[in-house]
């Protein structure tokens, strides 16, 4: 028995291969097939407080509704900024998460993004040192390029230095 205060090991939800990688798509997929359950809607479906929702078919109507508007303006602020520096695949990403709480073609959009997140930082984890500076170095220059766009369209604000190489 742990002394009081020690951590006690929690067992995993997902099993993890022999050299402690996370589990695939495909492993992942059997898990729910063993309880039952195979998707995030369906998770959120059987929860308490969801089933109670949608025992009214007026508030499971407005729910939706707003769940669907609150995850496209999400994402929609998220593509509006990719551009920008600032996290907007990551919100993109979030909206898509909300969306998935109820849509199915969210959660299979969001399942497709995933898949490609995945496939694209392997590929980047498989290539040399300086392939990956260049992406680095090609990527911020895009960003540095878009804020000058963006700061010359919208005014350079009083508060940047007058050093700062920027139009004025």
């Amino acid at each position: 028995m742990p002394a009081t205060g020690a951590a006690v090991p929690v067992p995993r939800s997902e099993p993890a291969d022999a050299r402690g990688a996370r589990p695939t798509i495909e492993q992942r997929r059997a898990q729910y097939a063993e309880d039952g359950t195979h998707s995030l809607r369906e998770r959120v479906a059987e929860s308490g407080w969801r089933r109670r929702i949608a025992a009214r078919r007026s508030v499971d109507h407005a729910y939706r509704m707003g769940v669907g508007i609150v995850g496209g303006l999400i994402v929609a602020v998220g593509l509006a900024t990719i551009p920008l520096p600032g996290p907007g695949w990551l919100t993109v990403i979030a909206g898509l998460f909300v969306l998935a709480s109820e849509f199915f073609w969210a959660e299979r959009l969001l399942e497709f993004t995933k898949a490609h997140v995945t496939a694209w930082t392997e590929w980047i984890g498989r290539q040399p040192l300086w392939v990956r500076g260049l992406i680095a170095l090609a990527t911020a220059a895009f960003v540095y390029g878009v804020l000058v766009v963006t700061l010359h369209l919208t005014g350079v604000p009083d508060w940047v230095p007058g050093w700062v190489p920027l139009w004025h």
